[in-house]
């Protein structure tokens, strides 16, 4: 669908977004989004945790302390998921609708056929429309199309179209958008790499962003101050002020990558066949090597080496690996429990998070200090830091070490249970996307 057939929708959906929650009394979830077909299904929006700069798209600065709709859309039964950073890619459905969502420090995406919208603070020029404002309901932006997959990062985004091109804009600090300056962009801006052929995969954290090329190869730019994060090695230095601007090829990488996670202070790429490699800081294990001897050089995950991942999740200071037979593996830094091993000890090198051994999990998430996991029947659990009520669940302690099922309200909306979908986490927010299946 193209976005010029929205953009007059654009003042008619916000108003009716912001109207919709301008009352809790008169509450009800808008459609943001209707496919041109009757064989549809309804998708949820629903987002909980700190709000005070809108990022959880209610219409007001407020705490939800469990999973609250946003908006609907009604999609055809055949939609995907839009690509994941750190996630294999699925088998391909070219001509599927594709939904996805992204979590930014204190901003958020939703994406569906194409067309973006997004929300939250706007200051550093984020959220891409211009201004520096914040939005405080789900806002198309006009100013790209056909986009693929959303990315967001601390002050800044990412976005891929479907042609395999990459747009960045927000903040310019560190380099993190690869335009080889450092202001800010206000508007989505082209990334003009040096790279042969397209870009299929996308990823960022609070201050540095990958691209994966058609051929596997990597480029890497944004933050590094010593730590190796961007694995590009002796005379790649930073060009400024501790960041590299210019997109720039990880050559120590043997084999071709399919997907990258970029956290907080380190970096993680999965093979095509499922291999971790990773580099950058060590401090808190975040490398999973059983010391805390970090560098730029990318390395493969010892204890790894025989199990297929096929997604991988990073954090500040934790990371997160999927495997093919639905077990969830943590390591790195434990002190707010995001590892889900029941303490706030640290974890050398990757171990099954137990409290998941009865499930078959489908899709992870880290924020910066929390986890998530999605079933293949559509339970969500979450752990780690609750302090801002992130993890959805009323009532937990500050710290939650171990993973809690988050419970969803059923409304008398008449759409049926919720089956989670995908789950983003930011730094004091999250949302998901449910399935609402009529029983």
């Amino acid at each position: 669908m193209s976005i010029m057939r929205h953009r007059h929708h654009i003042a008619t959906i916000t108003n009716r977004l912001s109207h919709s929650y301008s009352s809790s009394s008169t509450r009800k979830t808008p459609f943001l989004y209707t496919a041109d077909t009757t064989d549809t299904a309804t998708l949820q929006l629903l987002s909980w945790g700190r709000g005070a700069s809108g990022q959880l798209g209610g219409g007001t600065e407020e705490i939800r302390l469990y999973p609250s709709p946003v908006a609907n859309l009604a999609v055809p039964k055949s939609f995907t998921l839009s690509p994941t950073p750190g996630r294999l890619p699925a088998t391909k459905n070219n001509d599927a609708l594709q939904v996805g969502l992204s979590c930014g420090l204190f901003h958020s995406s939703l994406l569906a056929d194409g067309v973006l919208w997004i929300w939250g603070k706007g200051d550093g020029g984020r959220l891409g429309f211009g201004h520096e404002n914040s939005l405080f309901v789900p806002t198309l932006n006009p100013h790209i199309d056909n986009v693929r997959s959303v990315v967001l990062g601390g002050l800044h985004s990412v976005a891929l179209t479907s042609s395999g091109e990459v747009f960045t804009w927000g903040y310019g600090g560190f380099g993190a958008l690869g335009h080889s300056v450092y202001h800010r962009e206000l508007f989505p801006r082209l990334v003009k790499g040096s790279w042969e052929g397209t870009i299929k995969h996308i990823a960022t954290s609070g201050t540095h962003t990958a691209a994966v090329t058609e051929s596997g190869e990597l480029y890497i730019w944004g933050r590094d101050e010593g730590d190796g994060r961007l694995g590009l090695g002796p005379g790649w230095g930073p060009d400024h002020a501790g960041g590299l601007s210019i997109p720039s090829k990880v050559k120590e990488l043997p084999y071709p990558i399919a997907a990258v996670s970029c956290g907080g202070f380190f970096t993680m790429a999965l093979t095509e066949d499922g291999q971790l490699w990773n580099w950058g800081a060590n401090s808190n294990y975040e490398l999973g090597r059983s010391d805390k001897v970090g560098g730029w050089k990318p390395r493969p995950v010892p204890s790894l080496e025989n199990v297929r991942i096929i997604q991988i999740a990073s954090g500040g200071y934790h990371s997160l690996a999927l495997t093919d037979d639905g077990k969830v593996l943590s390591w790195g830094h434990g002190g707010q429990g995001q590892l889900g091993h029941g303490s706030l000890q640290n974890q050398k090198i990757p171990a099954a998070v137990e409290g998941l051994a009865d499930e078959h999990i489908i899709y992870i998430s880290c924020g910066g200090s929390s986890s998530a996991a999605v079933t293949d029947k559509g339970k969500l659990y979450m752990w780690g830091n609750a302090s801002d009520s992130q993890l959805g669940v009323p009532g937990l302690p500050a710290v939650q070490p171990s993973p809690v099922e988050v419970n969803f309200l059923m409304e008398d909306d008449g759409l049926g249970t919720h089956k989670v979908l995908s789950i983003a986490l930011g730094a004091s927010h999250a949302m998901c996307l449910a399935l609402r299946e009529s029983s």
